[in-house]
């Protein structure tokens, strides 16, 4: 009996022991499972979070591209945040120079007393940001959503506010409010500053970007020679470099507006006018010739267009270039007095000859006679005169073109400067003009050049040189090495004439052959020098008054000569006393 009782308690303990082991086998997985339902809940509750930032981020990239529009980001954020968290209304504000600007989507309709606390609570928050008070400011404020009922008497429960900042500057503020309190968790708030952040850092990046770009625009503008002026489309002055600055004689450190344009134009040039054609109508425009301030501009007006994210053409404004064609012009005159130059040297000999031609052919000149002997030279001397103008056309189109050579070779730099002078003893003889050489003992007996093209360039100066000395005056052509450590040779006299280069006018960096033509002419006007070896400018000088000075064009040759040896050539001339031209060549 006992042993039966005994038997029954242990099975009731062994039995209870194996139910409180199942029990607690069930509560263990009961715990598990709530535990990972919990967190399939959150992973659930953090995808989400992830799916709708991707989707922003996403949004934000496609729609604002490379856009510097901080409204449009803030609305792309606002308007998608509804899938992710529950509010009343979600809202932002902004500060521009002129105002700020707030937005506000309402999912509920709220009162009047509800918006006033929310915008309040929105300016407190941007002016302890920012450490100013906007007081002063212009307001712009949008409601959008659900209607404004005052009968609705619910004040704010909960809400947040999160900065937006660009380049380290809080530019506005992301607000979320809703009537229930205590509503909102760390992590909505959390995933809404990582967006506006991630927005934030991509265009303070693209901010940088356009400085950078703007200020190598802005120095591009401020160095170009045209003028360029650029209004917005409220004809407000946004670009007037100082060239355009300079063209009207404004100040270069005054602001300028469109009216100062319209004042210095008067009825030269309508460029309100042209402007709004521009602006409104999108038309370009390129003016004929326009005479300001003693110059000639042709004055183009072009729209300011700018495509957007979507392909949709944006008006940003016009600008107006002032091309300063004023050279051209001059340009243009000069070749055309060049080319009636040309034409007169031409026209003249070959009148001549023709008419000497005619006569020879008619039979009226008796050939035996004196007179037909002068018709011959004088035939010769127009041939001669024409033949040499087109050699030196044809010298100046193959320096301009680049095909100009030199033949250079070991030769004597005496014996080229003799055999020149004796040519032009004859001449200088009969205008009684003296014609003296100076040649220095450190010339060397023999150089590489090209005695032939160096001719050329004595024959040039020399024949210059009678052109301008008068009756009883001198000519001497000089030469010597110089060298820039030990400068002019000793004993070097150049007490003959009054005009002779200096050190400072003689720019060589090696030892090289110096051959100068001084003369005790009239000289050569300071402001004429310049320009005597450029092509076409030569026509501008004129020796005397009525004086036939020729084409100018030998000495435009002379500098391509000695450049070709790679040497220099330069002048030096005082009015009244006489000119020295003068050439070098490098020594090897």
């Amino acid at each position: 009996m006992n042993i039966a009782l005994l038997s029954g308690a242990t099975m009731s303990l062994i039995l209870i022991s194996i139910v409180l082991i199942l029990a607690l086998f069930v509560f263990y997985f009961y715990f598990l499972f709530k535990k990972r339902e919990r967190e399939i809940i959150k992973e659930r509750e953090e995808s989400t979070r992830r799916i709708y930032e991707l989707a922003i981020l996403k949004e934000l990239g496609e729609r604002v591209g490379y856009s510097l529009d901080v409204e449009e980001i803030l609305q792309i954020i606002t308007g998608s945040l509804k899938q992710f968290i529950d509010y009343t209304a979600v809202g932002y504000i902004v500060v521009t120079p002129e105002k700020i600007k707030i937005n506000t989507h309402l999912a509920k309709s709220v009162s009047h007393l509800f918006l006033k606390e929310m915008k309040d609570k929105m300016t407190d928050s941007l002016s302890a940001l920012t450490d100013q008070t906007f007081d002063k400011f212009k307001l712009d404020e949008v409601v959008s959503g659900a209607i404004v009922i005052d009968e609705i008497k619910q004040n704010i429960g909960s809400l947040f506010n999160i900065p937006l900042v660009i380049s380290g500057k809080v530019v506005g503020v992301l607000t979320v409010a809703h009537i229930n309190k205590g509503l909102y968790k760390e992590d909505d708030m959390t995933i809404l500053y990582k967006i506006t952040n991630q927005a934030s850092e991509a265009v303070t990046r693209l901010h940088e970007v356009v400085r950078i770009e703007k200020g190598k625009l802005n120095a591009m503008v401020e160095s170009m020679q045209d003028g360029v002026l650029m209004v917005d489309m409220d004809y407000r002055v946004v670009v007037a470099n100082p060239a355009i600055k300079k063209i009207i004689k404004f100040e270069v450190t005054k602001d300028i507006n469109i009216f100062d344009f319209i004042d210095t134009l008067g009825g030269k040039f309508d460029i309100h006018g042209r402007l709004e054609e521009a602006l409104v109508n999108k038309k370009t425009f390129v003016s004929e010739r326009i005479n300001i301030n003693d110059s000639f501009f042709e004055i183009g007006v072009y729209p300011v267009l700018h495509s957007n994210h979507k392909g949709e053409s944006q008006m940003h404004g016009a600008v107006v270039v002032f091309n300063d064609i004023t050279k051209d012009i001059e340009l243009e005159r000069v070749r055309e007095e060049f080319t009636g130059m040309i034409v007169h040297e031409l026209r003249s000999p070959l009148d001549g000859i023709k008419k000497i031609t005619e006569s020879v052919v008619a039979g009226t000149i008796d050939k035996n006679s004196d007179k037909f002997d002068e018709y011959l030279k004088l035939i010769y001397q127009g041939s001669a005169s024409m033949l040499e103008l087109v050699n030196d056309i044809l010298d100046l189109s193959k320096l301009q073109s680049g095909k100009f050579e030199v033949n250079k070779e070991q030769a004597n730099i005496k014996e080229v400067i003799n055999n020149r002078v004796s040519f032009y003893k004859v001449s200088a003889d009969v205008k009684k003009i003296g014609l003296e050489t100076y040649l220095d003992d450190s010339l060397p007996e023999l150089a590489e050049f090209d005695p032939q093209t160096l001719k050329q360039i004595l024959n040039n100066f020399l024949s210059n040189s009678l052109k301008f000395t008068s009756v009883n005056g001198l000519i001497l052509v000089s030469a010597f090495v110089y060298d820039p450590k030990e400068h002019f040779p000793k004993n070097f006299d150049r007490s003959k004439v009054s005009v002779f280069p200096e050190e400072k006018d003689i720019k060589v960096k090696v030892p090289s052959l110096c051959v100068v033509v001084s003369d005790t002419g009239i000289g050569i006007p300071e402001d004429s020098i310049k320009d005597l070896f450029h092509t076409f400018k030569q026509a501008k000088l004129s020796p005397k008054e009525g004086e036939n000075k020729g084409t100018g064009l030998g000495l435009v040759i002379a500098k391509g000569i000695t450049e070709a040896h790679g040497g220099a050539i330069g002048l030096v001339s005082k009015e009244g006393f006489g000119t020295s031209f003068f050439f070098t060549i490098p020594l090897n």
